[in-house]
């Protein structure tokens, strides 16, 4: 339980804890960022310290657990700014950035594991012993993995999809119409002097646009990523296709644009993907 709790509280503090400045500026905003890690971890030990040990003894383990965790959080943060600075990835270069993500994240875990392991003994060699208990999971246990997946399945993966996609999305704009204005001006005082009417003519053309609404494809992109991951747990695979024609009907009239048809494709790819692996996830876990 107490591994699960400690994944729980790094996710809140990197997801929710993390604000979009923080993240643009990492090394400005690292003593904050460390400081969010250092509080909820600070109050998962603790909490189990007085609920579950008993025993003053375990101090020591639990104030090393925290300082280990900390300290690897900063630690990995600051080679990945480093690393990034150095390797110099363009706009581009989603796929690399992607992956910088995953194996921070990666490494993140793996030092909690590293914790749990050295300092509070819990037995890591089988991914089974982490969760299982009697031969499945407890309901705390079992609340502990649904939270976490929920936030697997919403905050990380719509940043995942947001590092694949890059910038593309800022730029997507929607064509509303062209308009033209002409204004003409008669000039009286050329009429009066010369045969024939004389003016001017001013023609102004304005190509109308709108950018798309994010916050609401953001929505849409979790409950699409949960509907998928439900649907996946009780194997109901054909549900998921009306998932896909759904917002492909939403969304017919702009398929026109290559540009937008390329990014619906790839954002809906990555989404059903994730939504999928998690649903599986769920299914092998608690069934």
């Amino acid at each position: 339980m107490l591994l699960l709790t400690l994944v729980l509280a790094h996710l809140i503090a990197d997801f929710y804890m993390q604000t979009d400045e923080m993240v643009l500026d990492k090394m400005k905003n690292i003593k904050k960022h460390i400081g969010h890690h250092f509080l909820v971890n600070l109050l998962v030990l603790v909490g189990f310290l007085l609920f579950y040990f008993n025993d003053v003894s375990e101090l020591k383990n639990i104030i090393l657990t925290l300082l280990f965790i900390v300290g690897t959080h900063l630690v990995v943060d600051l080679l990945k700014i480093k690393l990034l600075d150095r390797v110099n990835i363009n706009k581009e270069e989603n796929l690399k950035r992607l992956g910088f993500f995953l194996l921070d994240q990666l490494l993140h875990f793996l030092s909690i594991l590293l914790a749990c392991k050295l300092f509070l003994g819990i037995d890591i060699t089988i991914i089974h012993n982490l969760i299982l208990h009697d031969g499945g999971l407890s309901t705390v246990n079992t609340t502990l993995f649904i939270l976490i997946i929920f936030i697997l399945a919403t905050s990380v993966a719509g940043h995942m999809i947001k590092i694949l996609l890059g910038s593309f999305p800022n730029h997507l704009l929607t064509f509303e119409g062209k308009y033209v204005f002409k204004n003409d001006q008669q000039e009286d005082y050329f009429a009066n002097r010369i045969s024939g009417k004389r003016g001017l003519t001013e023609e102004y053309n304005y190509t109308i646009f709108s950018k798309h609404d994010l916050s609401r494809g953001k929505l849409i992109g979790y409950i699409e990523r949960l509907l998928v991951l439900v649907l996946t747990y009780y194997s109901a695979y054909p549900a998921i296709g009306f998932i896909v024609a759904a917002k492909s009907i939403a969304r017919f009239k702009q398929m026109d644009d290559r540009d937008w048809a390329e990014y619906f494709l790839l954002g809906t790819l990555a989404s059903m993907f994730i939504g999928l692996l998690l649903g599986i996830l769920l299914r092998e876990v608690l069934m």
